[in-house]
């Protein structure tokens, strides 16, 4: 009996013992239990983890207040997440104009180059949103008769179909009816000048797009730009934004030279684009820009007196308006190329004369009324 009762008192005392230790397992606190730190798995792809770095490791960790609460995994940006578009190959990234404007005191002095280019070659207005719409606009005439600043998007729908007329009623700013027969091939020194050429837009005797200058100017400066964009547009059927501004200095009636700025819209300046100074001077001749007034150059080989024409002054913006009776254009002489073959003539810098075969071509110098009355017809290119 005492066996039995002593077996029931060690077999209590052992189920005791055992319930206080499955008592204790069951209770826990939380408030003591460390942070729960990232797993491997738990890293989304790109971090590192306490196994060893990942496949790309960002530059900053996720900090404890942008660790996950949740179940989901903290979302993760790439360190390239801003990556850069790759480089263009060069000439193919769209020319911007630069922010710096034009100065006349940037232009270096006339040294033999009837053109320098400015600004790195490259227009001063902004050629990233240029429009491909053709259009003209053309500056008032200021209180002295001169023009301003003009410019046009140039398309093949707004250049000329028709031979060009007649200009020799229009008088611009300093203009003077002036030759010199041993010291200029043409003989006179000015020209009538486009400021937009009249193959671009077919503006002729338009008061806000006329300016007196040189016949260097004309031909040797501007002629070369308006030939290479006319070519351009002809040839691709695409835009060019062109801008022209005459640099007149002070009250001076005639402008130091002119600023041309172009650049093609399509293909962004791949075409077309530069920005090039041309000076309005003529070699051997001093010329006073104040007036328009001229001498030659003391250092001419052939001192010789200009032949001045009478009753040529400089007229005012309301004596320059042209009207239905008008006085003829001066015969003025000029360099031309004939071709034979089609019976066009040309200017020397037109690029068509390049294209001609040497039988068909024919040097000729005289006025363009001489050439026409010999059954030549201007060219359609360069509109001579």
């Amino acid at each position: 009996m005492k066996r039995k009762t002593l077996a029931i008192l060690l077999t209590l005392f052992l189920l005791t013992g055992v319930v206080g230790v499955f008592s204790d397992s069951g209770t826990s606190n939380n408030s003591e239990v460390p942070p729960a730190h990232f797993s491997v798995l738990e890293y989304p792809l790109g971090t590192s983890s306490d196994k060893g770095p990942a496949t790309e490791i960002p530059t900053e960790l996720p900090t404890d207040s942008e660790a996950p609460t949740g179940d989901e995994p903290a979302p993760f940006v790439p360190n390239n997440a801003t990556t850069q578009p790759p480089e263009e190959e060069p000439g193919t990234q769209p020319p911007t104009g630069k922010t710096a404007s034009f100065s006349i005191a940037d232009v270096p002095s006339y040294s033999g180059s009837p053109y320098v280019q400015m600004n790195g070659n490259m227009p001063y207005f902004d050629t990233a949103t240029l429009s491909s719409q053709s259009m003209e606009n053309y500056s008032a005439l200021d209180e002295l008769g001169r023009c301003g600043v003009v410019y046009a998007c140039i398309g093949r729908d707004i250049m000329p179909t028709e031979e060009r007329g007649s200009i020799g009623m229009v008088k611009p700013s300093g203009w003077h009816t002036v030759r010199y027969d041993d010291l200029i091939a043409d003989k006179y020194l000015y020209n009538r000048c486009h400021l937009i050429g009249y193959q671009l837009t077919g503006e002729n005797a338009n008061l806000s797009n006329l300016i007196t200058g040189t016949r260097y100017l004309n031909i040797e400066g501007m002629l070369p730009f308006e030939n290479m964009t006319a070519d351009y547009v002809e040839r691709t059927g695409n835009h060019v934004a062109y801008r022209v501004t005459p640099i007149f200095e002070g009250t001076n009636l005639l402008a130091t030279g002119v600023l041309m700025e172009a650049c093609s819209v399509e293909d962004q300046g791949n075409g077309i684009c530069f920005c090039i100074f041309a000076y309005n001077v003529q070699p051997g001749i001093e010329i006073d820009y104040a007036t328009g007034d001229s001498r030659a150059a003391e250092e001419s080989s052939t001192m010789v007196a200009p032949v001045v024409i009478p009753n040529q002054t400089v007229t005012s913006p309301v004596e320059n308006t042209p009207s239905a009776t008008t006085t003829e254009e001066e015969p003025i002489a000029a360099d031309y190329i004939l071709n034979t073959n089609t019976k066009k003539f040309h200017y020397l810098s037109c690029s068509s004369v390049s294209d001609m075969k040497g039988k068909n071509k024919k040097e000729f110098t005289g006025s363009r009324d001489d050439v026409i009355s010999m059954g030549y017809k201007p060219c359609g290119r360069c509109h001579p």
